[in-house]
């Protein structure tokens, strides 16, 4: 089979041949049908820290995985060749009985083999799956920016009907949260800088869309999220969040930044970052792609473009989700 693999800091991915796996007990075998493409499959190659921290090299990226089911392992109950399924890459992190492993070191594309590939093998914990109404490029993108984005409003955010609700940045995540917002009955306003990226966040149903944060100084919000983090952007959320009102941390395009804790103090708000999320996450998003309510943005690639679309997401080009379809 052929894969795209990260071989050293600052290299290119490298298209290697390989054997084609065998589950062990507990594992299956999926013949990919979509990968999703991240920034952070970017920082695995630029970032030493990061290249350092990955199970091998060489190492096959891609965290964004769904495919159909080619093989079951010894003891796999509950899925059966050709079932279609996604790949939740912090559920292992997370399963019962676990010593509570770091997500990145259990997920793929970080503690092992990835989806950048024409099959990926790992444990049958992490599946779910995808109703047959549901696109195979959504079922992938859902895994992560999806399950990150839904995982940040509604669980931590606590978002329901009839509130007032932020959100900043309008690229691959934002564009998801804004539209979940709106289908459970919440009043939606973006922040966006790209002006081209308006008339997108208005057709998801937000209600108004502004160039800065900073706009929105006293609006009394009950729950922002941040999807850029830039420092700038959670100063500002802070203050325009009412009494006790919500701001949640997902992006983090600055790792160190000032806010302003009079603000925070004064208007008692509750500051909670977010990562990841889990199976549950992902499975109440393709109900809700199921009957096109959900339809985010994506851009299809093939398998023999993802080294391009690495390329793409490096340089600040892609607008919405990039994902090859195999």
């Amino acid at each position: 089979m052929k894969a795209w693999q990260f071989t050293g800091t600052g290299k290119p991915l490298q298209l290697a041949e390989l054997e084609i796996p065998r589950p062990d007990p507990g594992q299956v075998l999926l013949k990919v049908g979509a990968a999703g493409l991240c920034h952070s499959d970017v920082s695995s190659l630029d970032d030493p820290l990061i290249g350092a921290a990955l199970a091998k090299t060489p190492i096959t990226l891609g965290h964004e995985i769904a495919g159909t089911v080619e093989t079951v392992g010894d003891g796999v109950t509950g899925w059966k060749t050709g079932d279609r399924v996604g790949v939740c890459p912090t559920a292992s992190a997370a399963a019962p009985g676990s010593d509570g492993p770091a997500a990145q070191e259990v997920a793929p594309g970080y503690g092992h083999d990835g989806g950048f590939a024409d099959y990926y093998l790992g444990s049958a914990n992490d599946l779910v799956h995808i109703p047959d109404e549901v696109d195979i490029v959504y079922g992938a993108m859902a895994t992560d920016a999806g399950m990150t984005s839904y995982h940040a409003l509604v669980v931590r955010g606590g978002v329901k009907a009839g509130m007032k609700v932020g959100i900043i940045g309008i690229g691959g995540l934002g564009q998801i949260a804004a539209r979940v917002g709106v289908l459970l009955g919440a009043e939606v306003h973006v922040a966006e800088p790209k002006q081209s990226a308006w008339d997108r966040a208005r057709s998801l149903g937000a209600t108004d869309v502004v160039a800065d944060a900073a706009e929105w100084a006293g609006a009394g919000f009950d729950l922002i999220v941040d999807y850029a983090g830039f420092g700038t952007t959670t100063e500002a959320a802070l203050k325009a969040v009412r009494f006790d009102g919500t701001v949640v941390q997902v992006g983090l395009a600055r790792t160190q930044a000032s806010i302003d804790t009079l603000a925070m103090v004064t208007s008692h708000v509750n500051y909670l970052g977010s990562i990841g999320g889990t199976k549950d996450d992902i499975a109440a998003l393709y109900e809700l792609m199921r009957n096109g309510d959900l339809a985010p943005q994506t851009n299809e690639i093939s398998f023999d473009d993802i080294p391009a679309g690495i390329e793409d997401l490096r340089a600040g080009k892609v607008a919405g989700r990039l994902v090859a379809r195999l």
